[in-house]
């Protein structure tokens, strides 16, 4: 039983990876999900069902290229999407489509909480503000638009906690996950009573709460029927995909902190215990390292923004690619010659927590060209993100080296654009395979290859580049930078 095996329930799709006693990436797997459904503006729902069968599909696509028996595989991890909600009545029977992540319907419920518990209070019990990203608010929106689901209600789950539901028959959730809920009380790493009894709902309705490399569970007939594997493999409660991705980058101790550009964007850093923004304008976090705690800051439309501008190039050019785009960006001067965005495309979290703001290109001339704009758009989510290295200074929140995570550190041009815009050295590690790594290498703790996260992460996360930031650089993007964030104060009267 030399393997373990990683799964990572995202939102566009379900990785699983196959990793070594030593850390090596022996296979990996990739099944698509049907795009997340949008039935009105600012809505997000998926059918947790497609989750659990392209769970079942990578796995078994996962341990046939790694050309291994099932009973080689000495533990599982899961990572997955963090802050949805399923739903379920008495007989564990889905109610409805989850309310994912990026789901925006919840404002009015954010408010009722703010006015019922008051703003400091909420933080003081979570360690967070109520947002509409967050699962309690999703709950709420329920009880309060949805009566008939609502009385047929009686446990949540999370994405990825759900899958591990279907393949054990537990129902489980890790720490770092449940710190999404604003329903934990974060700084003590156990529910919050008194949140839950202030909005009036039942302890009975969450999970049993674990820390994150511990076994909480084991394939049932029924798991190995779907996915291959052996009957009583030991399952570990895993994390949220922000920390599950932090394991596999090595980003476990403090001062050592990852930019990682996905979908969304998220600077996240490793703390030794909680780190607060008065504010609530960064999340702060279980961290799935036992003892120790996260603070991160979130762009909501990072790559997004990316993904959205070359669709819009694709109705008049359908070959254009990302790589196209950023080799024409290339040759643009640092600062997209006055042109800035601000990729506020599903509202924004970090700093402004607007669920209203919207994107916005500006200081447009004659004279450009798409690959401005192009250069622009990757600046735009560089200063986004910049905006939560700005709130680690106010509070001291040590940053000693940061490294790059997706599709921000496979870009060469991105690479040295977010450089340049931190002023900061980056690190591009050796292999980056996000957050169903992390879910393999927390596996691997559970089933004792190592003794604790820190010796797996110290024995298997390796750098293999560092990108020093230009000088010349650093000082026209300083600049730029403080133009973009003069945007949205000046904007946000058109958004409301």
């Amino acid at each position: 039983m030399n393997y373990v095996l990683g799964i990572d329930v995202g939102t566009s799709g379900t990785r699983a990876v196959v990793a070594g006693r030593e850390g090596e990436i022996v296979s990996s797997a990739t099944c698509e999900h049907v795009p997340f459904a949008s039935p009105k503006i600012g809505w997000a729902e998926q059918d947790p069902q497609d989750w659990y069968q392209a769970t079942g599909s990578a796995i078994r696509q996962a341990i046939s290229a790694a050309r291994i028996n099932s009973s080689d595989i000495s533990a599982v991890g899961l990572a997955g999407q963090m802050h949805g909600a399923v739903l379920l009545d008495e007989s564990d029977r889905v109610l409805r489509p989850a309310l994912i992540w990026c789901d925006q319907r919840t404002q009015a419920q954010c408010e009722w909480l703010d006015a019922k518990l008051g703003e400091r209070r909420i933080i003081e019990l979570t360690c967070n503000p109520a947002l509409t990203n967050f699962t309690l608010t999703k709950l709420l929106w329920v009880r309060d638009n949805e009566p008939e689901i609502w009385k047929r209600f009686r446990r949540l789950l999370l994405p990825k906690d759900y899958v591990r539901f279907r393949l054990t028959g537990e129902h489980a959730m890790d720490v770092a996950e449940a710190s999404g809920t604003l329903m934990l009380d974060v700084a003590n790493r156990r529910w919050s009573e008194e949140m839950m009894s202030a909005v009036g709902l039942p302890m009975s309705c969450l999970p049993k709460l674990y820390e994150s490399p511990e076994v909480c569970g084991r394939i049932s007939e029924a798991g190995a029927n779907h996915t291959g594997l052996k009957v009583g493999t030991q399952v570990v409660a895993g994390a949220g995909d922000q920390a599950g991705g932090a394991v596999g980058m090595g980003i476990v101790r403090s001062g050592a902190v990852s930019a990682t550009i996905g979908t969304s964007g998220v600077v996240f850093a490793a703390t030794d215990s909680p780190a607060m923004d008065t504010k609530g304008r960064v999340h702060t976090f279980c961290h799935a390292v036992p003892g120790r705690w996260h603070v991160m800051g979130v762009t909501q439309a990072a790559g997004l923004s990316f993904r959205w501008f070359r669709d819009l190039l694709r109705g008049t050019s359908s070959s254009v690619s990302y790589d196209d785009l950023t080799r024409e960006a290339a040759s643009v001067p640092p600062g997209s010659d006055g042109v800035l965005w601000a990729p506020y495309l599903m509202g924004e979290r970090t700093p402004h927590l607007d669920p209203y703001a919207r994107g916005t290109l500006t200081g447009l001339a004659a004279s450009h060209t798409r690959a401005h704009v192009t250069r622009a758009i990757l600046e735009g989510v560089a200063f986004s993100l910049r905006d939560t290295f700005s709130l680690f200074d106010e509070m001291r929140v040590p940053v000693r080296n940061i490294r790059l995570g997706g599709g921000g550190a496979r870009s060469p041009l991105w690479r040295q654009i977010q450089a340049d815009v931190y002023g900061h050295e980056v690190e591009i590690l050796a292999a980056e395979e996000g957050a169903a790594y992390g879910a393999a290498l927390l596996a691997g703790v559970g089933a004792k290859f190592w003794n604790s996260v820190d010796e797996a992460c110290d024995a298997v996360v390796q750098v293999q580049q560092h990108v020093p930031p230009d000088p010349t650089a650093v000082k026209i993007l300083a600049i730029q930078y403080e133009k973009f964030r003069k945007l949205y104060p000046a904007l946000r009267p058109l958004f409301a």
